[in-house]
């Protein structure tokens, strides 16, 4: 695919998210649960957030994908995630890696690196974390050879969102430096992938999609916004009123 032939895929994909209303299981960041679920809602997806290991396995089988986000490292999580993917890979439901923070904790990132043999269809990641779970530098001959090695789509977001499978690879110069100053910005465009992943069988498309609609919603809102409070919200409203003609306008992909 070409970079300028995305704006037109990116408008396809979230026209059939917003017609199937997929469900997307997420294992996610304390802290992120409320403004994940509504950007998830805005979009057009629907969340599930249960971390019950008594129910967990039935609201995965019945998602449509899954995300697993390490923000918060604690047993609880932990066991979740262990059910959550292995009826996940029973039922085909893809899923997402955010291995937030594992630049941090030598714990978190063993555990990270124990999670991606389970074939997450996407990788979000920060450059350190990216460091940290390959091993390498985050230049992009490292990001194609991680991504052909795990058969995962690597997504390393930042100023420059950077997208690969190994064979393609794009840029999106989209968002806005408000996304900084807004908790769970990362965690929720994670869960935005995978909702992407639920309507999308090309890993790939999904994740660039997913990032473009992400960067050109933050971009419209850090136009609106006064502080982080209100950017908050109006990324929110963004995606919610997000079409064809934004995409198109908007985008800055290479």
């Amino acid at each position: 695919m070409r970079a300028g032939e995305l704006p037109h895929t990116t408008a396809d994909i979230l026209a059939r998210l917003r017609a199937r209303s997929p469900r997307v299981h997420c294992i996610t960041n304390s802290v992120a649960q409320a403004f994940t679920a509504n950007v998830l809602l805005a979009a057009g997806a629907i969340p599930s957030m249960t971390l019950s290991v008594d129910e967990i396995g039935a609201f995965v089988a019945r998602a449509d994908a899954l995300l697993v986000n390490l923000g918060t490292f604690d047993a609880e999580r932990r066991d979740a995630t262990a059910t959550a993917l292995e009826v996940a890979s029973e039922e085909g439901v893809p899923w997402v890696l955010d291995p937030v923070f594992i630049d941090r904790s030598e714990p978190r990132a063993r555990y990270a690196q124990s999670l991606v043999p389970h074939k997450p269809g996407a990788i979000r990641l920060n450059a350190k974390e990216f460091a940290t779970l390959s091993g390498a530098e985050p230049d992009d001959a490292a990001l194609g050879r991680y991504a052909l090695e795990t058969l995962a789509v690597v997504a390393l977001t930042g100023t420059v969102d950077r997208i690969t499978d190994g064979v393609q690879r794009l840029e999106i110069e989209n968002g806005h430096p408000l996304m900084a100053r807004v908790t769970a910005m990362g965690c929720a465009a994670s869960a935005l992938n995978a909702a992407f992943l639920a309507v999308e069988s090309d890993p790939y498309l999904a994740t660039a999609a997913a990032l473009l609609c992400f960067g050109v919603a933050g971009g419209i809102a850090g136009e609106r916004a006064t502080g982080p409070g209100s950017f908050a919200d109006a990324i929110i409203d963004a995606l919610y009123t997000l079409d064809a003609d934004a995409l198109d306008e908007k985008a800055r992909v290479k």
